[in-house]
């Protein structure tokens, strides 16, 4: 297939800068994958399309505060961007000005509460960085450390929490699971009083998720790999459901990647940790997912692929462009979908 298939016009202004007033507020455009029907709601009407039975999975990774700005031991001004923790001290990171940021180059945060040194350019032009410090690192970056929004959010987020979901507890995410900022711990709430499971994974979502994919043709994309962890409590509860005829409906991609990459051919999940880079586009066959909540992905973009390979590219083409005509907002900050 090619990458222009997954195609579609967006009006620019249709990009959300900025987070809803109420997370369960936002609209929820609601897709039957079997017969292709929308219908139009609100997030807040989420538990109306549960039923008992059913295995809500949702993505418990926390966005780490992961940019940071500095200087450069010549007086310049620098930008890092932590991608993946290494250990002992060492990031893969991206790094602004690059040419600037040469192996050698000695960089401070924070008047000195963090110091730094670039000590290899990576294949894929990221930068590998030492980083000294006193006390416990999280802490510091929870201090220094900006959000990393996506490159389309123009406007300064005021409360970082907004890029959190509200139950988010493993820090080591480069970007949110942006289909659970529409939860609140009382809608949650409302899901388990109708009998639903709730049970979590983590993915460690990287800043590869905004990757463009260059490849024309999609099956010669190369996805970016991802942490993720299935823990054993997730893996009884999905089986049970699944042995019991429940539903298994994953909250965001990540989500469903991580469930896809631990399932058996079978269908049934098994707890464990490890790194993915499953590619999910149209063809691909579900082992684990029976139903999906999710965001609006960018034009072209892996995501986009995957939910079309949920529901059909004609499908989904279709309801994005149902979307774009009743001014559905796009993105980290937008409007959700139920693929059901």
């Amino acid at each position: 297939m090619k990458k222009s298939d997954f195609s579609f016009e967006l009006p620019e202004e249709l990009i959300a800068q900025t987070p809803i007033g109420r997370r369960d507020a936002s609209r929820l455009l609601v897709l039957d994958k079997n017969t292709g029907k929308i219908s139009h709601s609100h997030f807040y009407n989420l538990p109306d399309y549960l039923v008992e039975g059913d295995c809500l999975v949702l993505n418990d990774s926390r966005v780490l505060p992961a940019r940071l700005i500095g200087t450069r031991k010549t007086g310049g001004a620098v930008e890092v961007v932590l991608l993946r923790d290494l250990g002992g001290g060492d990031w893969e990171c991206l790094t602004r000005p690059g040419k600037k940021t040469r192996p050698g180059a000695e960089l401070v945060f924070g008047d000195g509460q963090l110091r730094a040194r670039v000590s290899q350019v990576t294949s894929g032009g990221n930068r590998v960085i030492h980083f000294e410090f006193e006390g416990i690192f999280l802490e510091i970056l929870e201090r220094l450390g900006k959000m990393p929004l996506p490159p389309y959010i123009k406007k300064e987020l005021q409360d970082r929490e907004r890029y959190q979901t509200v139950y988010s507890k493993e820090p080591g995410s480069a970007a949110a699971p942006t289909a659970g900022l529409h939860f609140t711990h009382e809608l949650l709430e409302k899901v388990r009083s109708k009998g639903v499971k709730i049970c979590y994974v983590t993915l460690h979502v990287g800043l590869g998720t905004f990757r463009p994919v260059k490849t024309e043709m999609i099956e010669e994309h190369e996805m970016h790999s991802e942490f993720c962890i299935v823990p054993e409590d997730t893996a009884h509860a999905v089986n049970e459901t699944k042995q019991k005829g429940g539903r298994i409906i994953a909250v965001g991609t990540t989500s469903c990647r991580t469930l896809e990459s631990f399932a058996s051919p079978e269908g049934r999940l098994t707890p464990g940790s490890g790194w993915t880079d499953i590619f999910i586009y149209p063809g691909y066959t579900f082992k684990c997912i029976d139903a999906l909540i999710t965001n609006f992905h960018l034009p072209e973009s892996t995501l986009i692929m995957l939910v079309s390979a949920l529901v059909g590219r004609e499908n989904i083409l279709h309801a994005y462009e149902v979307a774009v005509t009743e001014r559905y907002r796009f993105f980290s900050f937008g409007d959700a979908m139920l693929i059901k």
